[in-house]
């Protein structure tokens, strides 16, 4: 009999992600799902195939009736307060395998890992990349760091399933994974704020946004015209709920200017893209988008935040 699974956060990733196991995982038994608001599982659990998945009312139930248990939720306080529920709650979790895809920082998943590996848990480091949409089509990137015996357990739900690429850090260290996590989002962040830069001197010169947005499409495209693409059609302001929360957002920004600053080095674009992502949160709250980082570069060149005109 196949393991039994446990998924808990049901973000945008997360919903995503448990869409393509109960679709190709191979599961002989439901999907076990939790979130913190209730109704979201209700709403996942129904859009998917009858009996695929099976809704649980808390952390410590899931955790009793399943093998491999899966968390990607917002932050590192969250995903330490899921692993201190589970350590707390006084089961037996010895032999069970733990994978977190959460973006956090790379001590905050030595710690959970050593937690749950004191208990006699198995722990994989498993943070993925990719957009909301590709985590629907199974087209995330994975990362898996840890011994690779456990490593080995935890591919089955990654490349073919909800990856189409993977990245073996097996035998490496678990907060590796998530250094490779944080680097790589601060390209993302650099990415729009040089699009939002670009876009802003294209509107003030004269040039107008759409010649370069075709530039940037033909050019470069992949992410680069997603986003300039998301840019010049007013998606960074009209998307509800944001692509990219600015709260999560400025918590990778803050991680990567933490370890930057660890080692006695300097991201000065995840910098300047961090002080824009502070406007946006004070001009839109919590409803805005890391896109909008376009919306707080056009206010300081005199411009509408929204480019609706």
């Amino acid at each position: 009999m196949a393991p039994r699974l446990f998924w808990i956060g049901l973000g945008n990733m997360g919903q995503g992600m448990c869409k393509n196991i109960v679709e190709k995982g191979n599961l002989d038994q439901p999907l076990l799902i939790y979130n913190r608001t209730r109704q979201r599982s209700v709403e996942l659990s129904e859009k998917l195939a009858a009996d695929k998945t099976a809704v649980v009312d808390s952390v410590a139930e899931g955790v009793t009736q399943a093998d491999v248990i899966i968390t990607c939720v917002a932050n590192d306080k969250a995903v330490e307060a899921t692993v201190d529920e589970i350590i707390k709650q006084g089961g037996d979790i010895a032999g069970k395998l733990f994978i977190d895809c959460s973006t956090i920082h790379p001590d905050t998943t030595e710690r959970i890992g050593k937690a749950l590996a004191d208990e006699g848990a198995e722990f994989v480091a498993g943070p993925v990349f990719g957009a909301a949409a590709m985590a629907e089509s199974g087209m995330l990137i994975s990362v898996l760091a840890g011994p690779k015996t456990s490593v080995d357990r935890a591919r089955p739900y990654f490349k073919g399933v909800t990856a189409r690429a993977e990245i073996d850090m097996s035998g490496e260290p678990w907060g590796k994974a998530l250094l490779l996590k944080v680097t790589g989002n601060t390209f993302i962040l650099g990415m729009v704020e040089m699009l939002a830069e670009g876009h802003v001197l294209a509107e003030k010169t004269g040039l107008g946004t759409k010649y370069l947005d075709s530039l940037v499409g033909n050019m470069f495209g992949g992410p680069f015209g997603a986003y300039s693409a998301r840019l010049v059609s007013g998606d960074y302001y009209k998307r509800d709920p944001p692509a990219f929360a600015v709260d999560l957002a400025r918590k990778d920004a803050g991680h990567a200017l933490c370890l930057a600053k660890a080692a006695g080095t300097r991201m000065r674009i995840v910098e300047v893209a961090e002080e824009h992502l502070k406007l946006v949160k004070e001009h839109v709250g919590e409803n805005g988008d890391l896109a909008g980082i376009y919306g707080a570069v056009r206010r300081e060149a005199g411009l509408d935040y929204r480019n609706e005109a």
